[in-house]
């Protein structure tokens, strides 16, 4: 028998005497009385919403080789998905060739092995980029794979401003939350802004960063955390593209967020809000954005993966989905739903397809998406923003009394909020605090698994390490020194990278082998913090 807890843990104090008059608080501005697709946007950034168009159904995929992960994406397009989502493996993440000691048992595993222009192409044979919108999930070596994605639209004759989609791009909350980092922060955020500069100019319905909480609150965050401190590093690169010359009203718009959905149903819609109302006012008051396009938030949301447990799988279903309600209820622009195995597995196809059916279930059924914003005016709602607002206010002010984000990086404390925080909920859980269906309460002695589980064939490195071996003896090498030089030249002078990084792609150069020439320029991080 578990101990009486309190279910409205964000509220503690609050309860029968004072309820009225903690209802009755006065706001500077009541959201419920600004129409939806107004500023500053708490209530949407379109003024139908869901009525006038769905959100994006976009299925986080990819695993083994490109040819494996060709097949996924064709059968999720069959079955209704409306926009792609690479999920890249390990190797590829970490900027290392599947023929590097380090990848030995890591290719394909986690997400799918491009190391090549070849690879890229295999991965979109018979998709129509110009028809497809696609998000790509990754950060050390974004500029890279990004180029690879620039240089196959070029090799298929498409223009390249016809291009939409989303690189996360995102190299702070590596160092804060997720720990895939290649380059140290400066040059990272260098690389960041080179991608921002070349789609101002050259790809205008493309975005070039996805500024990323879902990692952040993977770690432990809190929901005013994971908002403060994604918003920040989304202000960071704002302030360092001003810095290169570029005009806000360029590239905000152009500026996208990806949010994790978790289980305290309310706090997560307030989250949402929240967000809207600082980016906006944040852009207009202090970066004079004149744009309305601008001061609209847009943000991809994932269902939360720490949520889901291992034990009792099925229940992952129910989680995901009362997760994606609240995305949903939030005003999200595009959402990924986690699949019931992924804390056993990869998802298999039939997991797969229950996440997307979970999706066109709550777009085509519930009947949410039929008022704009549901839950305006909530008293509930409306307190929950304003409190988490003002707790991510006073995470900016610490921040900036520290000196920045890069200084707060280098003295861990992001790093230290984060690692509090986890250890507070974890305390929550071990104590029966917080109760977890089927981990700390409710739980079935001898329970078996009896769902079907993705198997990674060990095919995949082999397979991979020929492909790269026959790549490297084919190429002209001669011309891909040239390239490689220049794009060497290049790093030392400080240009943007991205003219040089397609033409090397062009040439046949690897992944790992262009990162070999960055290093050499950039050096390679490593955390002091905590060791």
């Amino acid at each position: 028998m578990t101990k009486k807890i309190d279910r409205n843990r964000s509220f503690k104090s609050i309860s029968g005497d004072n309820l009225q008059e903690f209802y009755s608080s006065k706001h500077k501005e009541k959201s419920y009385d600004i129409n939806p697709g107004t500023y500053p946007y708490t209530r949407g950034i379109h003024k139908n919403m869901y009525r006038g168009k769905l959100w994006t159904m976009r299925q986080f995929s990819g695993f083994s080789t490109p040819e494996k992960t060709n097949e996924r994406y064709k059968y999720l397009l069959k079955n209704g998905q409306t926009g792609l989502s690479v999920a890249y493996d390990m190797p590829t993440l970490m900027g290392y060739d599947p023929d590097h000691e380090l990848s030995v048992g890591e290719v394909g595993v986690c997400g799918v092995n491009v190391a090549s222009l070849e690879d890229m192409e295999i991965l979109f044979k018979d998709i129509d980029l110009e028809k497809i919108s696609v998000s790509q999930t990754i950060n050390g070596p974004a500029i890279i794979l990004f180029a690879f994605y620039v240089a196959l639209a070029k090799k298929n004759g498409i223009d390249i401003a016809n291009l939409r989609g989303t690189l996360q791009n995102d190299a702070l909350k590596e160092y804060m939350a997720q720990k895939e980092w290649i380059f140290p922060p400066e040059p990272s955020v260098k690389l960041v802004v080179d991608i921002i500069e070349y789609c101002s100019e050259n790809m205008p319905l493309y975005n070039p960063v996805s500024v990323s909480g879902y990692h952040i609150r993977e770690a432990g965050s809190t929901a005013a955390q994971e908002l403060a401190f994604t918003l920040n590093n989304g202000f960071a690169y704002i302030d360092e593209s001003l810095k290169r010359g570029l005009k806000i009203d360029d590239f905000a718009h152009r500026l996208s967020f990806f949010f994790n959905a978790h289980m305290d149903f309310f706090e997560e819609i307030a989250k949402y809000r929240a967000a809207r109302r600082i980016w906006a006012r944040r852009l207009k008051e202090k970066y004079k954005a004149k744009k309305e396009s601008s001061l609209k938030l847009k943000f991809h949301t994932q269902t939360a993966g720490c949520s889901l447990t291992a034990q009792q799988p099925e229940n992952n279903i129910v989680r995901t989905a009362f997760e994606a309600m609240s995305a949903v209820l939030g005003g999200t622009n595009s959402l990924h739903t986690n699949s019931l195995d992924e804390t056993l597995a990869l998802p298999s196809e039939k997991a797969a397809k229950i996440a997307l059916r979970t999706q066109q279930i709550l777009a085509y059924e519930t009947g949410v998406p039929n008022v704009a914003d549901p839950l305006g005016g909530s008293w509930y709602v409306e307190e929950l923003t304003d409190k988490i607002e003002n707790q991510a206010m006073k995470i900016f002010d610490e921040i900036e009394e520290m000196g920045g984000t890069i200084n707060a990086i280098e003295e861990g404390y992001f790093q230290k909020k984060i690692g509090e925080s986890a250890s507070i909920f974890q305390e929550s859980v071990d104590s029966k605090e917080r109760v977890i269906v089927g981990v700390n309460d409710f739980i079935e002695e001898n329970e078996k698994i009896d769902i079907e589980i993705l198997k990674i064939s060990k095919d995949a490195q082999l397979t991979q390490e020929n492909k790269i071996k026959k790549l490297r003896k084919n190429r002209n090498n001669k011309l891909l020194k040239e390239k490689m030089e220049k794009l060497s030249v290049a790093c030392k002078k400080d240009l943007n990278l991205v003219p040089f990084l397609v033409e090397v792609a062009e040439a046949g150069a690897t992944v790992g082998e262009i990162v070999e020439v960055m290093k050499n320029e950039y050096g390679e991080w490593q955390e002091t913090f905590g060791i």
